[in-house]
């Protein structure tokens, strides 16, 4: 599924800012930036942890770190793990990303729009259509996105 996907290319540092977290977000045009401490994965920051750990806690996005905020503890996946894996994984944390490593190799981050991208694309052939009837019934609660 990660071949499919472009290269990394939406890294930040943890010691940067939020503020140019979010400038970088609105660049990329995407949910989520990796963070990475040279080539060392450190974690995710997300708009959610923007809304969450910045805003909903008053904190200042001029002076808060990245790693002050952001996402440590994500499910992982093997590169070589299925889609219907991927998706029961995402289901079960109720999670919107996945972490995929090649071994102990970072490999990249698996959304839920790439597995929908998946399924849409190999219906037939991905899993059984009573899992994405279960992520599309989902209660989400109070939950904000």
């Amino acid at each position: 599924m990660l071949a499919t996907k472009p290269e990394i290319y939406n890294y930040i540092e943890p010691t940067a800012l939020v503020i140019d977290a979010l400038t970088m977000l609105n660049s990329v045009n995407l949910s989520y930036l990796v963070v990475k401490d040279g080539d060392l994965y450190k974690g995710i920051f997300c708009e959610r942890d923007y809304s969450r750990n910045v805003i909903l806690k008053g904190r200042s996005s001029r002076t808060t770190k990245v790693e002050e905020v952001m996402t440590i503890d994500l499910p992982l996946v093997e590169v070589t793990d299925t889609v219907e894996h991927c998706m029961n994984k995402m289901n079960l944390h109720k999670a919107r990303y996945l972490l995929a490593f090649d071994n102990t190799h970072f490999a990249g981050v698996i959304t839920i729009h790439d597995l929908l991208r998946q399924v849409i694309a190999n219906k037939e052939l991905v899993f059984d259509s009573s899992l994405a009837e279960k992520l599309i019934e989902q209660d989400e609660g109070n939950k904000i996105y």
